[in-house]
C-alpha cells in the first residue's frame, strides 16, 4: 500500500527526491515518516511530517539537507535529499502512522513501504 521510489546512485554532493505513493487507502489522515537502514546497521529515523505539515528531523545527520513534504491530493509524501554524503547510503523506507503527529520511533508506525535504495558514491 506504500510504494517508495526515487532511489538510485548519485555522487557525493548530489540530490535525490524520494517519493512514497499510497494506494488502497487514503493516507491524508496519517502522519508520515521516512526511515533508513544501512548495511549492518539498525533502522534509523530520518524525518516525519504531521497532518498539519509540521516536520521533525533527525538532526544528528540531516542538518538542513533533507526536506519532507506531502501532497494529500496525490496521496504522496516526498523526501528531498540534498548535499548527499556516502554515509547517507541506505535503503530508505516510508511509513504511515495513524496519528496526527509524526514520531521518530519506528514502532509507532502502522504501515511500511518496501524501501528504495540510495547509493552515494564518493
Amino acid at each position: 500500500q506504500l510504494q517508495a521510489s526515487g532511489g538510485g546512485v548519485v555522487q557525493a554532493g548530489g540530490s535525490l527526491r524520494l517519493s512514497c505513493a499510497a494506494s488502497g487507502r487514503t493516507f491524508s489522515g496519517y502522519a508520515m515518516g521516512w526511515f533508513r537502514q544501512a548495511p549492518g546497521k539498525e533502522r534509523e529515523f530520518v524525518a516525519a511530517i504531521s497532518l498539519s505539515g509540521g516536520n521533525i528531523y533527525n538532526e544528528d545527520f540531516v542538518k538542513g539537507r533533507f526536506t519532507i513534504s506531502r501532497d494529500n491530493a496525490k496521496n504522496t509524501v516526498y523526501l528531498q535529499a540534498n548535499s548527499l554524503k556516502p554515509e547517507d547510503t541506505a535503503v530508505y523506507y516510508c511509513a504511515a502512522r495513524a496519528s496526527t503527529y509524526g514520531s521518530s520511533w519506528y514502532g509507532d508506525y502502522d504501515y511500511w513501504g518496501q524501501g528504495t535504495l540510495v547509493t552515494v558514491s564518493s
